[in-house]
Protein backbone atom coordinates (compact mmCIF):
# COMPACT_ATOMS: atom_id res chain seq x y z
CA UNK A 1 0.00 0.00 0.00
CA UNK A 2 1.11 3.64 -0.82
CA UNK A 3 0.37 7.40 -0.86
CA UNK A 4 1.13 8.38 -4.03
CA UNK A 5 4.17 10.64 -2.24
CA UNK A 6 7.02 10.45 -4.41
CA UNK A 7 10.41 10.07 -2.33
CA UNK A 8 12.34 9.33 -4.92
CA UNK A 9 13.29 9.91 -8.80
CA UNK A 10 15.31 6.45 -9.39
CA UNK A 11 16.99 5.63 -12.99
CA UNK A 12 17.26 1.94 -14.67
CA UNK A 13 20.31 0.92 -14.92
CA UNK A 14 20.31 -2.67 -16.32
CA UNK A 15 17.30 -4.52 -18.18
CA UNK A 16 17.99 -8.37 -18.21
CA UNK A 17 15.50 -11.43 -19.87
CA UNK A 18 15.02 -13.78 -17.12
CA UNK A 19 13.56 -16.76 -17.82
CA UNK A 20 9.72 -18.18 -18.25
CA UNK A 21 9.34 -14.40 -19.82
CA UNK A 22 10.46 -12.30 -16.51
CA UNK A 23 12.63 -9.15 -17.10
CA UNK A 24 14.58 -8.10 -14.44
CA UNK A 25 15.57 -3.98 -14.08
CA UNK A 26 18.14 -3.00 -11.76
CA UNK A 27 17.44 0.96 -10.24
CA UNK A 28 19.34 3.30 -8.74
CA UNK A 29 18.19 5.24 -6.16
CA UNK A 30 19.36 7.59 -3.14
CA UNK A 31 17.82 5.29 -0.30
CA UNK A 32 19.72 4.19 2.51
CA UNK A 33 20.96 0.80 0.87
CA UNK A 34 20.81 -0.98 4.57
CA UNK A 35 16.98 0.08 4.49
CA UNK A 36 16.31 -1.88 1.27
CA UNK A 37 15.14 -5.16 2.72
CA UNK A 38 14.97 -8.70 0.34
CA UNK A 39 11.02 -9.00 -0.55
CA UNK A 40 10.07 -5.27 0.48
CA UNK A 41 7.80 -3.25 -1.98
CA UNK A 42 8.83 -0.44 -3.89
CA UNK A 43 6.45 1.45 -6.24
CA UNK A 44 8.32 2.35 -9.29
CA UNK A 45 6.41 4.78 -11.37
CA UNK A 46 3.06 3.51 -9.54
CA UNK A 47 3.59 -0.65 -10.02
CA UNK A 48 4.00 -1.75 -6.96
CA UNK A 49 7.38 -4.49 -7.51
CA UNK A 50 9.33 -6.92 -5.44
CA UNK A 51 12.91 -6.47 -4.11
CA UNK A 52 14.95 -9.40 -5.47
CA UNK A 53 18.27 -7.67 -5.32
CA UNK A 54 20.13 -5.23 -3.53
CA UNK A 55 23.20 -3.53 -3.41
CA UNK A 56 25.45 -0.22 -4.01
CA UNK A 57 27.58 0.55 -6.98
CA UNK A 58 29.70 3.81 -7.54
CA UNK A 59 28.51 4.95 -4.03
CA UNK A 60 24.78 4.92 -4.79
CA UNK A 61 22.22 1.78 -4.00
CA UNK A 62 20.63 0.17 -6.07
CA UNK A 63 17.87 -2.50 -5.70
CA UNK A 64 16.61 -5.59 -8.89
CA UNK A 65 12.50 -6.29 -9.49
CA UNK A 66 11.39 -8.97 -11.67
CA UNK A 67 8.66 -7.91 -13.95
CA UNK A 68 6.36 -10.74 -15.35
CA UNK A 69 4.45 -10.92 -18.50
CA UNK A 70 1.14 -8.82 -17.32
CA UNK A 71 3.12 -6.01 -16.30
CA UNK A 72 5.25 -5.92 -19.22
CA UNK A 73 1.94 -5.95 -21.01
CA UNK A 74 -0.71 -3.28 -19.20
CA UNK A 75 2.11 -1.07 -17.81
CA UNK A 76 5.12 1.60 -19.05
CA UNK A 77 7.54 -0.91 -17.87
CA UNK A 78 8.30 -2.76 -20.98
CA UNK A 79 8.99 0.03 -22.65
CA UNK A 80 11.94 0.71 -19.84
CA UNK A 81 15.40 1.39 -20.96
CA UNK A 82 19.09 1.99 -19.54
CA UNK A 83 18.12 5.48 -18.33
CA UNK A 84 14.90 5.82 -17.69
CA UNK A 85 14.20 7.87 -14.91
CA UNK A 86 11.52 6.17 -12.17
CA UNK A 87 9.01 7.82 -9.53
CA UNK A 88 9.66 5.84 -6.17
CA UNK A 89 7.71 5.09 -3.00
CA UNK A 90 8.51 2.97 -0.06
CA UNK A 91 5.61 1.23 0.91
CA UNK A 92 3.38 2.45 3.35
CA UNK A 93 3.89 1.79 7.40
CA UNK A 94 1.41 1.77 10.08
CA UNK A 95 1.72 5.74 12.07
CA UNK A 96 3.11 7.37 8.62
CA UNK A 97 1.27 10.47 7.38
CA UNK A 98 -1.27 10.05 4.58
CA UNK A 99 -0.27 12.85 2.36
CA UNK A 100 -1.91 11.76 -0.92
CA UNK A 101 -4.75 8.83 -1.05
CA UNK A 102 -4.09 5.04 -1.21
CA UNK A 103 -2.87 3.55 -3.88
CA UNK A 104 -2.09 -0.09 -4.15
CA UNK A 105 0.41 0.19 -7.03
CA UNK A 106 -1.51 -2.11 -9.27
CA UNK A 107 -1.72 -0.30 -12.60
CA UNK A 108 -5.35 0.10 -14.10
CA UNK A 109 -4.21 1.24 -17.84
CA UNK A 110 -2.16 3.58 -19.59
CA UNK A 111 -2.80 7.22 -20.18
CA UNK A 112 -1.59 9.79 -22.29
CA UNK A 113 -0.39 13.32 -22.39
CA UNK A 114 -2.71 14.91 -24.92
CA UNK A 115 -1.45 18.46 -23.77
CA UNK A 116 0.85 20.19 -21.76
CA UNK A 117 0.76 24.06 -20.93
CA UNK A 118 3.75 25.51 -18.58
CA UNK A 119 2.30 28.27 -16.40
CA UNK A 120 4.51 30.67 -14.69
CA UNK A 121 5.44 28.39 -11.82
CA UNK A 122 2.99 25.25 -12.87
CA UNK A 123 2.20 23.07 -15.38
CA UNK A 124 -1.41 21.98 -16.67
CA UNK A 125 -1.60 18.46 -18.03
CA UNK A 126 -4.41 17.31 -20.12
CA UNK A 127 -4.26 13.78 -19.42
CA UNK A 128 -6.62 10.94 -22.00
CA UNK A 129 -7.71 7.95 -20.27
CA UNK A 130 -9.18 4.63 -21.72
CA UNK A 131 -12.47 4.54 -22.06
CA UNK A 132 -13.21 1.99 -19.90
CA UNK A 133 -11.44 3.74 -16.82
CA UNK A 134 -12.71 7.37 -17.68
CA UNK A 135 -15.65 6.68 -15.78
CA UNK A 136 -14.23 6.34 -12.46
CA UNK A 137 -12.48 9.88 -12.80
CA UNK A 138 -14.00 13.10 -11.30
CA UNK A 139 -13.77 16.48 -11.16
CA UNK A 140 -11.75 17.15 -7.75
CA UNK A 141 -10.91 13.51 -7.23
CA UNK A 142 -7.85 11.70 -6.82
CA UNK A 143 -5.77 9.78 -9.53
CA UNK A 144 -2.30 8.40 -9.53
CA UNK A 145 -0.32 9.16 -12.62
CA UNK A 146 2.87 7.20 -12.67
CA UNK A 147 2.46 6.61 -9.05
CA UNK A 148 1.34 10.45 -8.10
CA UNK A 149 -1.33 11.19 -6.20
CA UNK A 150 -2.90 14.09 -7.51
CA UNK A 151 -6.22 15.86 -8.01
CA UNK A 152 -8.34 15.95 -11.21
CA UNK A 153 -9.02 19.55 -11.87
CA UNK A 154 -11.46 19.26 -14.96
CA UNK A 155 -13.21 16.01 -16.70
CA UNK A 156 -14.49 16.36 -20.52
CA UNK A 157 -15.19 12.92 -21.86
CA UNK A 158 -11.75 10.49 -21.53
CA UNK A 159 -9.92 13.77 -20.88
CA UNK A 160 -8.94 15.19 -17.99
CA UNK A 161 -6.61 17.94 -16.13
CA UNK A 162 -4.36 17.89 -13.41
CA UNK A 163 -2.12 21.17 -12.11
CA UNK A 164 1.39 20.49 -11.33
CA UNK A 165 2.89 23.00 -8.81
CA UNK A 166 6.86 23.22 -8.88
CA UNK A 167 7.73 21.22 -6.03
CA UNK A 168 5.88 17.82 -8.01
CA UNK A 169 7.64 19.01 -11.38
CA UNK A 170 10.98 18.64 -9.78
CA UNK A 171 10.44 16.23 -7.37
CA UNK A 172 8.87 13.76 -9.91
CA UNK A 173 9.29 12.78 -13.36
CA UNK A 174 6.09 15.32 -14.25
CA UNK A 175 9.07 18.03 -15.34
CA UNK A 176 9.90 15.69 -17.93
CA UNK A 177 6.66 14.88 -19.46
CA UNK A 178 5.44 15.62 -23.33
CA UNK A 179 2.55 15.39 -25.35
CA UNK A 180 2.06 11.64 -26.25
CA UNK A 181 4.27 10.12 -23.41
CA UNK A 182 2.29 7.28 -21.73
CA UNK A 183 1.75 7.09 -17.53
CA UNK A 184 0.65 4.23 -16.04
CA UNK A 185 -2.70 4.77 -14.42
CA UNK A 186 -4.45 4.18 -11.14
CA UNK A 187 -7.58 4.90 -10.57
CA UNK A 188 -9.11 5.88 -6.88
CA UNK A 189 -9.94 2.69 -5.09
CA UNK A 190 -13.15 4.62 -3.73
CA UNK A 191 -14.15 5.41 -7.02
CA UNK A 192 -14.06 1.97 -8.09
CA UNK A 193 -15.64 0.20 -5.28
CA UNK A 194 -18.75 2.74 -5.75
CA UNK A 195 -19.40 1.78 -9.17
CA UNK A 196 -19.23 -1.54 -8.51
CA UNK A 197 -21.91 -1.24 -5.53
CA UNK A 198 -23.95 0.98 -7.98
CA UNK A 199 -23.76 -1.56 -10.63
CA UNK A 200 -24.89 -4.26 -8.38
CA UNK A 201 -27.97 -2.55 -6.93
CA UNK A 202 -28.85 -1.88 -11.00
Amino acid sequence: MFTGIVTDIGEVTEVSPRAADLRRLTIACHYDRASIAMGASIACSGVCLTVVGAGDAGGRAWFAVDAAPETLRVTTVGGWTTGTPVNLERSLRIGDELGGHIVTGHVDGLAEVVAREDLTETARFTIRAPAHLSRFIAAKGSVALDGVSLTVNEVAGDDFTVLIIPHTLTATTFGRLARGDRLNLEVDLMARYAARLIEARQ
